[in-house]
């Protein structure tokens, strides 16, 4: 189980990655969203604001308004973000899920493989 604090550091690494990553930040250039990340062992919330393409914020807490929800134990979530999970297996197995309109379901699919393919 990873803590909150835990996650909270995976993502500001995430953060910095996608943030630093040319070919994602082109391919999300136009795309600005709200996401909410759910630990579904420990009911830790997590808010990333995306605006053009870029990651401005990163929250605990859940926002009250967003526009994608992932879920997904908090262990699983920690992994995912330092890039020691590739979230395809663990999304198409339905250990993570995702909730949200489909354009911006298969924009964050494009994020996971830019980040871990480019890594």
């Amino acid at each position: 189980m990873a803590t909150s604090g835990e996650i909270l550091e995976a993502l500001a690494d995430y953060r910095e990655r996608c943030n630093n990553n040319a070919k994602l930040r082109k391919m999300l250039r136009n795309w600005s969203r709200t996401c909410r990340f759910h630990a579904t062992d420990t009911g830790d919330e997590f808010t990333v604001v995306i605006e053009k393409g870029e990651i401005v914020d990163v929250t605990a807490g859940a926002a009250d308004v967003h526009d994608l929800s992932i879920g997904g134990t908090s262990e699983d979530l920690a992994d995912m973000f330092w890039g020691d999970l590739n979230p395809a297996a663990k999304y198409l197995s339905g250990d993570i899920k995702v909730i949200g309109a489909a354009e911006d379901v298969l924009r964050v699919d494009a994020m996971a493989a830019v980040i871990w393919v480019d890594g």
